[in-house]
């Protein structure tokens, strides 16, 4: 049996890449969530492995969390991902014969995920020497008289993603900053606080536009974007599907979101391109590349090329 398990981890080996406990950018504070307890019978010994190999069955079918259990695994799913059908066919195509695995699941009450962060707030983080993102409610902003040449961006997280202390959005940060994104109109999917879309305004693209599937979200962007002066930002609430009712196609598309969602929503993006437009993803492990580069490539996009920071990666197309 241990044989067995080990053959099955050297297949899946990356494959674990989704939004997982203590390392990830766990984008909806306020989302509505399944938990699904999972009961794994096997030998003790090869339970964690166990565990490993049912991570990444769960991951396959939408999941982005997970907590040991003493029987097994905790893993959550938002709502309107959870498939019962997907999470069945990769339970049965990741476990090895001799371990069963079985499962309720449940809602997850509503709660503020990030209320203790949000209290002790962040320091402020340098992107480059010419950008630097400040918690605004723990910030004195009247100590930043005059003009040094430096941009600062002060965000108040309230409950949502996006403050630019996670790899993924540092790397977009980086990205927009090493663009010439003057004049240009921006859509920033899925935009959490909003730091992306009014990063880009402050560099000068104009229109900008974002949407996010949370109303705290989509409400605390549109406060930061007030916070920071900028104008041309609007924001929907809604997933991919709110652009149905957007007419205007955009120079840049910026989506900062998991791995699943990026592949789903992938034609959304691509219908609101313009002609030679880029599309800068991330949200994803450097081993989820080759799965989100043929998602695009369906679309008649091409891979231009990928950055990293530790696992993370954040790819850039046209």
């Amino acid at each position: 049996m241990r044989s067995t398990l080990k053959k099955y981890m050297n297949n899946i080996q990356g494959a674990v890449a989704c939004l997982c406990k203590n390392n990830a950018p766990f984008k909806y504070s306020f989302m509505k969530y399944f938990v699904a307890d999972f009961k794994i019978v096997c030998e003790a010994e090869q339970l964690q492995v166990a565990r490993e190999l049912l991570s990444a069955a769960a991951c396959e079918a939408g999941f982005e969390a997970f907590e040991d259990s003493d029987e097994g695994l905790q893993g959550y799913v938002q709502r309107p991902m959870y498939d019962k059908a997907a999470l069945d066919a990769a339970i049965a195509d990741y476990m090895p014969d001799g371990v069963s695995v079985s499962y309720e699941v449940e809602e997850v009450p509503d709660q503020d995920w990030n209320q203790g962060w949000e209290d002790e707030g962040f320091e402020p983080i340098g992107v480059n020497e010419n950008l630097v993102i400040y918690d605004a409610k723990h910030t004195d902003r009247e100590m930043f008289a005059g003009d040094d040449g430096v941009m600062r961006i002060f965000i108040e997280a309230r409950n949502a993603f996006g403050t630019g202390t996670h790899q993924t959005t540092r790397m977009i940060l980086r990205r927009l900053l090493g663009m010439d994104v003057h004049g240009k109109s921006v859509l920033d999917c899925g935009c959490g606080t909003g730091i992306l879309g009014i990063t880009a305004s402050r560099l000068g693209a104009d229109p900008v536009l974002g949407y996010d599937i949370d109303e705290w979200s989509a409400n605390n962007a549109r406060y930061n974007a007030a916070l920071n002066g900028v104008e041309n930002m609007g924001v929907l609430l809604g997933d991919a599907s709110v652009l149905d009712n957007v007419e205007d196609r955009f120079d840049i598309v910026i989506a900062n979101i998991n791995r699943n969602i990026l592949i789903a929503d992938m034609p959304a993006f691509r219908a609101h391109m313009k002609e030679g437009a880029q599309l800068i993803l991330s949200g994803f492990y450097e081993a989820d590349v080759p799965m989100i580069e043929a998602a695009a490539k369906e679309q008649g996009l091409a891979l231009c090329d990928v950055v990293t920071d530790e696992d993370w990666a954040c790819a850039l197309f046209k």
